[in-house]
């Protein structure tokens, strides 16, 4: 009756590779008593382990005893394949890590609009960093109002937006980015363009045509357009822009955004000592969304640019 083979080895775990590398460093070394040194561990912690790993795999890996160490026809099988196996998992490893390193992957962006003038380009500069240490890295921005951009992040569709702050939505991070401000503006053309500041009395003032955002605003904000006649609306401050420039409305504009218009000689502030407002801008991504290296990186970069 011929003897039992052993099952072959059903999987690899985390304690045969352990062996297998003790494994290695004898079989480099020579011997138990040469590995004492380079494992940090006793000469019969050795034996025991090694024939542990033999009684796992069901082969012979070695002569011990008064004649010497040596390899058996397997062992020396099972050292080269141990190589391989160990070469395969520091290569899985480097290339995880380089993962960190080299950025790959999308950024979906939300943005309201007329954010571009800002003079901090805050946006710009994180953008131009994350491509530059990410340069496979797919960018695809959406221009739309603050509400739909709190939502594409939401719902997934976005990782991440940029929109006036006006009280956080359950289930969103809020990351400050800046403030801007926002001037109350008429265009040539309309009866209060050319009527000297200190002859405009807020009576009349508020008695304009004037533009309402339809897009959710902090409160004492909001107690601004109150004030005023507003007989029109807009989505977004490009909808607003147009509305003034008609020369029929009066409206809030951040400043950065009207200016080139100032300087045209086609808008003017109205009162702006005292008509006025500021606004913060935030960073919205969703709160317990999964790790997302490229999002991160550029959340990062927009910190850095603080």
């Amino acid at each position: 009756m011929s003897a039992r083979r052993p099952a072959p080895l059903a999987q690899v775990s985390d304690f045969d590779i352990r062996l297998l590398k003790l494994f290695r460093s004898v079989a480099e070394c020579g011997g138990f008593s040469a590995a004492e040194s380079v494992l940090g561990i006793g000469r019969s912690a050795i034996s025991q382990q090694m024939s542990d790993l033999e009684q796992r795999l069901g082969l012979r890996l070695c002569q011990r005893g008064r004649a010497g160490f040596a390899l058996t026809e397997e062992g020396r099988e099972v050292y080269q394949s141990t190589q391989q196996l160990l070469a395969a998992l520091e290569s899985f490893r480097t290339e995880v890590n380089g993962l960190h390193q080299h950025l790959r992957g999308e950024l979906n962006i939300g943005l309201t609009d007329n954010l571009v003038t800002v003079p901090h380009m805050r946006i710009t500069n994180a953008l131009a960093l994350l491509k530059e240490r990410g340069p496979e890295v797919r960018i695809h921005i959406r221009m739309t109002p603050p509400s739909e951009v709190e939502q594409g992040v939401l719902d997934g569709r976005l990782h991440v937006g940029v929109v006036p702050q006006a009280g956080a939505l359950s289930g969103l991070d809020y990351q400050t980015l800046y403030d801007e401000r926002s001037l109350l503006y008429c265009a040539v053309g309309h009866p209060l363009f050319y009527v000297d500041d200190l002859q405009l009395e807020d009576e009349r003032l508020n008695a304009q045509d004037a533009i309402a955002p339809t897009f959710r605003l902090p409160p004492e904000i909001q107690s601004l357009y109150q004030q005023l006649n507003c007989t029109a609306s807009a989505s977004d401050r490009e909808g607003m822009a147009f509305l003034i420039l008609t020369g029929r409305y009066i409206g809030y504009l951040p400043d950065h955004y009207a200016a080139a218009w100032v300087q045209q000689g086609r808008l003017r502030a109205l009162k702006p000592g005292t008509r006025f407002h500021d606004l913060s801008l935030a960073a919205v991504t969703r709160k317990g969304r999964r790790p997302h290296l490229v999002l991160e990186s550029f959340l990062e970069a927009l910190a850095v640019n603080g």
